[in-house]
């Protein structure tokens, strides 16, 4: 059996990354919660950022599971 990392860090970045855009768009109405990130809304970007690379992760572990049942 072939240890595969990409699932976990894969979940992990696709529910943190839920959690923190969830929050971003909740807390975006708010000026000056992110008047010290330029009003910049990081939560938002940074949770979408997270959750493509956690789908993207989850998505690369899926064709290897593929490649590995395949003879």
């Amino acid at each position: 059996m072939k240890l595969d990392i990409k699932i976990p860090i894969g979940l992990l970045f696709t529910i943190f990354g839920i959690i923190l855009s969830v929050y971003g768009l909740v807390t975006g109405s708010d000026t000056e919660f992110y008047a010290k990130s330029l009003n910049f809304n990081v939560n938002l970007w940074i949770g979408l950022f997270m959750l493509v690379f956690g789908i993207f992760m989850l998505i690369l572990a899926r064709k290897s599971l593929k490649e590995i049942k395949e003879p």
